[in-house]
């Protein structure tokens, strides 16, 4: 057996352990700003997320790998708001503008329902007419619904207008089955595929377990992962058209002597802020508030994520505006991260096939070299294993570098940590 030189194996473990990334820093940075107002009494505990991962925390760039303010130096400080997370970024280009805690674990709310739109919006026909089935309607009690009745006839677009406009939890049922395939096992299928759809838009944080955002067990997100899944809806012409839809009609419904009745757009953003090109609204007893917002302005299209945010002293879509105020007020090149593209993803995706398939060769090499020696391989078959998962390590560098973009050079930011 050939033993490589001591000196090599020494020059490979430092080259790979040099381009890993590297762990957030624990230096003490300054808090998210936030308004002095009281916290509302009776808030249930928030669920326990998962321990922060080092890797999906700084996905679009290290900069975005804390819990706290991260914004371009010299740029004005955003506004006060009660969002526990939020992010701003461009849906054209990508850049982030800035964020609080983007990659912090939180419970979505009603804009999961973003994540079901993503995943299924091409796949259903929207002049196409259903029927909705009684486990349609199995939603929790006083939860928002369109008003669906069991035997009523509606067409797709209807449910993605009640979907969009009122949140209704019936209709992300019944478009959930239908996208599932129509069967008892339709939800649970879309809820599979919403999380697979997650993976490939590089949303790591992302995990739904319904398709309305109703709270579920291990259901988290992040404001970075939404920016992601909003960048794919706001693409849909689809899309646009149902955020933006101010009020439409819910149809009669003679077989069960129902009569037909109008709904309208939550989202206060598309009164009141020009430019407004829609989003969605949320709110459990445990998320809290949630918002996603988008708009345009001389040429420019931000969008606005956050989380964990209370209706006071302003709502989630009033703290959406504020902030998009503040991002639309930046220079154009300002960044402190990147949106990763679904193209990014597959790069990563091929990278660590092509990582796996060289550990397997490896492995198959070095077991034949080494069968002699049935007792023991030896220092010298374990210098040609280290080396041969050194090669592995650094077969799988791009696509932590591909994920973890560094920030502009020419825009230095600054970090900030959590209050």
């Amino acid at each position: 057996m050939i033993r490589p030189p001591a000196f090599l194996s020494v020059v490979l473990l430092t080259a790979s352990v040099a381009v890993l990334p590297a762990a957030p820093a624990s230096a003490a940075e300054i808090p998210c700003p936030r308004p002095k107002v009281a916290k509302p009494a009776g808030i249930p505990a928030r669920p326990v997320p998962p321990a922060d991962d080092p890797v999906n925390s700084a996905v679009g760039g290290d900069a975005l790998a804390t819990h706290g303010l991260i914004i371009p130096a010299g740029a004005k400080q955003p506004p006060a708001v009660t969002a526990t997370t939020w992010i701003v970024a461009d849906l054209d280009t990508g850049e982030v503008l800035g964020g609080c805690g983007p990659h912090v674990y939180q419970t979505p709310a009603s804009v999961q329902k973003t994540l079901l739109a993503a995943t299924v919006l091409d796949k259903l026909d929207p002049k196409q007419s259903m029927t909705v089935v009684r486990s349609d309607l199995d939603i929790e009690v006083n939860s928002s619904a369109v008003g669906l009745v069991v035997g009523g006839k509606y067409q797709i677009a209807t449910l993605w207008l009640g979907l969009l406009l009122n949140s209704g939890n019936d209709a992300a049922n019944a478009l959930a089955r239908l996208a599932g395939g129509g069967g008892a096992d339709g939800v649970a299928k879309t809820v599979a595929a919403m999380n697979a759809e997650a993976q490939r838009l590089g949303a790591f944080q992302t995990h739904a377990v319904t398709p309305s955002g109703l709270d579920g067990k291990g259901q988290f997100t992040s404001s970075y992962d939404l920016a992601l899944i909003a960048r794919k809806d706001f693409a849909n012409a689809d899309f646009r058209k149902y955020v933006l839809t101010k009020a439409t009609q819910m149809p009669a419904q003679p077989q069960v002597k129902q009569k037909g009745f109008q709904i309208q757009n939550e989202n206060k953003l598309i009164y009141n802020y020009p430019g407004a090109m829609g989003g969605k609204t949320g709110f459990t007893t445990v998320a809290r508030h949630s918002y996603v917002g988008a708009a345009q302005r001389n040429g420019r299209r931000l969008v606005v994520t956050l989380l964990g945010a209370e209706a006071h002293p302003q709502r989630g879509w009033q703290q959406g505006a504020a902030l998009l105020d503040w991002g639309f007020a930046l220079p154009a090149d300002a960044s402190v991260g990147k949106l990763v593209s679904p193209d990014d993803v597959a790069a990563r995706n091929a990278a660590t096939a092509a990582a796996g398939k060289t550990e397997s060769t490896t492995t198959t090499t070095t077991t034949k070299q080494a069968a002699p020696a049935v007792h023991s391989p030896g220092p010298g078959a374990r210098t040609v294993m280290a080396a041969g998962g050194v090669a592995i390590v650094l077969a799988g560098t791009p696509l932590l570098l591909l994920l973890t973009q560094r920030r502009r050079r020419s825009v230095r930011a600054r970090r900030f940590t959590r209050g």
